[in-house]
């Protein structure tokens, strides 16, 4: 058994295309738009994407790393940290320094944030009072880290003291 309402004939198909062609038409010159699909939400926490980023980052994709820690800086401030260690180990230092800045005002008392960007200073040889003061505190706040007793003896030496 047939449906009759089923378009049976090639002329058929060719009217509804035809109808449906008009009503678009129409509906664009009288100022209506096409419905779009706009997504609002990143369907994504700021801590998955650090996660993520911390994958790409320890499977040797930088640049996919730098991304995610991009979208996970919206919400989440360690994310400034492992993004500046990344453009850091790309020799971007101006833009590592203002990540490591922006760690460091969002994680006053993390050490890591603190050391790294007292090492960059040093490493650039630009504010080696400032990479001091931030050495001693990250020293200060763990001071079983040698490496950061590493950083803040470098800075000294470079100082001359």
């Amino acid at each position: 058994m047939t449906n009759p309402r089923a378009i049976q004939t090639p002329c058929a198909l060719r009217l509804l295309s035809l109808a449906l062609l008009l009503t678009t038409l129409t509906a664009l010159a009288s100022g209506c738009a096409l419905p779009r699909i706009v997504v609002h939400d990143d369907p994504l926490s700021a801590g998955e994407h650090l996660k993520l980023g911390m994958a790409y980052e320890s499977g040797g994709e930088p640049e996919r790393a730098a991304a995610e820690y991009r979208l996970a800086a919206r919400k989440e401030p360690l994310a400034r940290l492992y993004l500046g260690n990344v453009l850091f180990g790309q020799g971007q230092l101006d833009d590592a320094e203002t990540e490591y800045r922006a760690a460091v005002k969002g994680l006053p008392d993390n050490p890591e944030a603190l050391n790294n960007l007292a090492w960059l200073l040093y490493t650039r040889k630009s504010d080696l009072a400032e990479a001091e003061a931030l050495a001693v505190k990250a020293v200060t706040l763990a001071p079983a880290r040698p490496a950061f007793q590493d950083t803040l003896k470098a800075i000294r030496a470079a100082q001359g003291q």
